[in-house]
């Protein structure tokens, strides 16, 4: 299972960074179409200041999307979330990431779906002590 570890982060200060535009995946390109914008994490990506944390991801049953062990995410808790959605759930007290099934809503029970064939799904009923305390909007990688 992966589990998540939530850190609060401070969005009171700037941290201004460059942005390289044109990078490409395929044929490299010339150096002058670098470009100096900037990229401010708390300004450009936290839309919800007060209702956002970050959290630090625990294992790997989320590795087929690409979020991995150590992996940053950034999880907003005021938005609704929807079916299919990554989320942060928390079940009798411990925290979870997974996709977010609803489509067995109406049969009584919701699922939380693992990104690895490895585990399975966690069946969520109205007996559990269950909450989706948060909506995962973007993730930070560790590359080095």
């Amino acid at each position: 299972m992966s589990n998540i570890h939530i850190i609060q982060g401070d969005f009171s200060k700037r941290l201004q960074l460059p942005i390289a535009e044109g990078l490409k995946a395929g044929f490299p390109s010339p150096a002058e179409d670098y470009n100096h914008e900037t990229l401010d994490f708390n300004r450009d990506l936290i839309l919800h200041h007060e209702a956002t944390f970050y959290g630090k991801v625990e294992g790997d049953s989320m590795i087929e999307v690409g979020i991995c062990d150590n992996d940053i995410a950034v999880i907003d808790r005021s938005l609704e979330p929807r079916n299919g959605d990554v989320v942060v759930g928390c079940i009798n007290g411990e925290f979870t990431i997974k996709f977010l099934d609803l489509r067995h809503k109406k049969d009584g029970y919701i699922e939380l779906r693992p990104a690895n064939k490895d585990f399975k799904p966690i069946r969520i009923t109205p007996d559990d002590d269950f909450e989706v305390w948060g909506v995962v909007v973007w993730t930070i990688k560790h590359w080095r």
